[in-house]
């Protein structure tokens, strides 16, 4: 449930903004169909910056349901207030979700015994198992090896999710943390080489449109046949970057409309459409691909 292809999942809207159902089903019926291990729902490509927290509490049970229990669905209930972040993961307990999935708080740049606290005051509030989520491009504050090392020794305290895109991290938390551990890549571009290293999966902001080789990608990778995943990555190596040439997720969600897999690319403010420039680079980046 935590390794493996993980998709972050885009929160599809309609044209007027409010959360699309349908196009909500369409994409995990989609998910289902490609093999993609479990769903993040409401994390960073979800848009939780933007919704209420009613909303985002909605999204990821309105996910749950349309899963069916066909895929895992983890829940996203980062916060940079620590009250908020056990708020937000009690509202899950015992409502299906596998685990959560908790971004370092941002903003306010916590030191390390900052986010060890923080950390620990969630995973002690419930017994959902708990992924820790590091993203210092994002949050301004950067969860050290060490200091994932000291969570790690919390029982529901499963793994991590390094979005630094800093390979060395791979070796520097192993050897800090028992081998049951998980640790996953949030970047798409350095995933293969994450787990070539070690990791056991990815986060992937490109499995959103490429669902099915992101999950062969790290079929093969965890069977050992890099050689032919590293064909594989190549092919889907432009869509990784061009995906990102605009603040995630605006491209992806761009890229999904060309797909037919969501009806719109509706954003919320302050997130705008993607731009006449972007638009030709990613269509190209799906071409090249082999998805348009």
């Amino acid at each position: 449930m935590f390794t493996g292809s993980i998709v972050a999942l885009v929160t599809p809207m309609d044209d007027k903004g409010h959360v699309c159902r349908a196009s909500l089903k369409k994409l995990i019926d989609y998910h289902v169909a490609s093999g993609t291990a479990a769903i993040v729902s409401v994390g960073t490509t979800g848009e939780s910056a933007t919704l209420s927290h009613e909303e985002h509490g909605d999204v990821v049970m309105m996910t749950l349901e349309l899963a069916d229990g066909r895929i895992p669905v983890i829940a996203g209930t980062g916060a940079n207030a620590t009250a908020e972040g056990i708020a937000l993961t009690k509202r899950f307990e015992k409502s299906g979700v596998v685990g959560c999935l908790t971004v370092t708080p941002y903003y306010n740049r916590p030191t390390q015994e900052g986010l060890y606290q923080h950390f620990k005051a969630i995973a002690e509030s419930t017994d959902l198992p708990q992924m820790l989520y590091n993203v210092p491009s994002r949050t301004g504050c950067d969860m050290l090896p060490e200091t994932v090392g000291r969570l790690a020794k919390l029982k529901n305290i499963i793994g991590i999710k390094e979005a630094t895109g800093n390979l060395s991290r791979v070796s520097q938390i192993q050897e800090l943390v028992d081998e049951d551990f998980i640790l996953v890549s949030g970047d798409d571009a350095t995933c293969l080489d994450f787990m070539q290293l070690g990791g056991q999966g990815v986060i992937s902001v490109t499995a959103n449109v490429a669902a099915r080789e992101m999950a062969e990608l790290c079929k093969l990778a965890s069977q050992g046949n890099f050689a032919e995943a590293r064909r594989l990555n190549q092919r889907l190596m432009h869509l990784h970057q061009k995906l990102f040439i605009e603040p995630n997720p605006v491209p992806v969600k761009w890229a999904a409309k060309q797909l037919g897999l969501i009806a719109t690319d509706t954003l919320r403010l302050p997130m705008t459409p993607m731009t006449d420039a972007g638009r030709p680079v990613v269509e190209q980046a799906l071409k090249s691909a082999g998805l348009l």
